[in-house]
């Protein structure tokens, strides 16, 4: 089973798709982590979808992808079965950004080992590269443009599971079979 878990930031993406790898027994990708480099500063396009595709490749039974990054589609997407949308609503949504933020921002956890990135007050709430900023710029747009996904013709052979609610994705999780690693995963309720 291949998975790309989407969602706004802050929609909870990283949890569901952590809980959804665990569920099928494939490995978790997480594309931030592929993205980042030290100092904040992001690799650039050709090694950032050589890494997307390099990762994908090197677990060809399947995988569970977490993240939206429009310009890696063409690959992520060219044999994903299913695209699950975490489609939370906006205040849920901002409020889960802005509690993470200031989670991570007291703790000081390194979000990419390696990277030394860590959020801050001033990162995370004042600032331009703001992830709660990024939260409500974006929000609007990902809704438009994952509904347009799901009605787009080249999409015909993925499943969209769309998931407007936390009691939604707990069923959602609930329902799927627990892999064994010798039969193919069904499809589950919605």
């Amino acid at each position: 089973m291949k998975v790309n878990v989407v969602g706004t930031s802050g929609s909870g993406k990283s949890t569901v798709a952590r809980q959804l790898a665990h569920k099928l027994a494939v490995p978790y990708i997480e594309m931030d982590k592929l993205y980042w480099r030290p100092n904040w500063q992001n690799a650039a396009d050709e090694e950032f979808l050589q890494q997307v595709e390099q990762a994908l490749v090197s677990a060809p039974a399947g995988w569970v992808l977490d993240g939206n990054y429009k310009r890696t589609k063409a690959v992520k997407w060219r044999d994903v079965d299913w695209v699950v949308w975490v489609d939370y609503g906006f205040c849920r949504t901002l409020y889960q950004a802005i509690r993470r933020a200031a989670v991570r921002a007291w703790h000081k956890t390194e979000l990419w080992p390696g990277t030394g990135n860590v959020e801050s007050y001033g990162r995370s709430f004042f600032s331009r590269e703001s992830i709660i900023w990024w939260t409500i710029k974006t929000y609007r747009q990902n809704r438009k443009k994952y509904l347009a996904e799901q009605q787009n013709a080249d999409n015909r052979h993925i499943r969209f599971i769309q998931l407007r609610s936390p009691a939604e994705t707990a069923a959602f999780l609930a329902n799927l079979p627990e892999a064994t690693g010798n039969e193919p995963i069904g499809q589950p309720a919605p």
